[in-house]
């Protein structure tokens, strides 16, 4: 059997990006700055991305692929991996929640869920 899974922290930053969203056209872009934390157990590869985009109107989009911005990274315990990535939606406030396919140097696969985080607009939430 194999020894202790890896712990993987997830921090999420979002940002709104005025210079490319257009309210008149309903498009508001956003970026999100991800951490990835490996709080330790064996080394894993991150494999898989999946993502569920919620606009304020509840429209859903998913999205999946392999790795994260071209990458698909190696973690060790005590390794952090950053990335920056972005989306667009709909309307000035929306949720982004999901989870991270891995697999441990053992072989063994796992999930990382992707806490739900808020996407908005400056001053439109209080």
């Amino acid at each position: 059997m194999s020894s202790s899974p890896p712990t993987i922290q997830i921090k999420i930053q979002s940002a709104y990006i005025a210079e490319q969203s257009d309210p008149a056209i309903f498009r508001y872009v956003f970026s999100y700055t991800v951490t990835l934390s490996h709080q330790g157990g064996v080394p894993a590869k991150l494999l898989r991305r999946h993502w569920i985009i919620t606009d304020g109107e509840n429209k859903v989009q998913e999205v999946k692929g392999e790795g994260v911005v071209g990458e698909q990274p190696h973690l060790k315990p005590g390794q952090q991996f950053e990335y920056t990535s972005g989306t667009m939606i709909a309307t000035p406030v929306g949720t982004m929640r999901g989870s991270y396919h891995m697999v441990t140097d053992e072989g063994d696969v796992f999930d990382v869920l992707i806490p739900e985080f808020v996407l908005s607009m400056p001053r439109v939430l209080h």
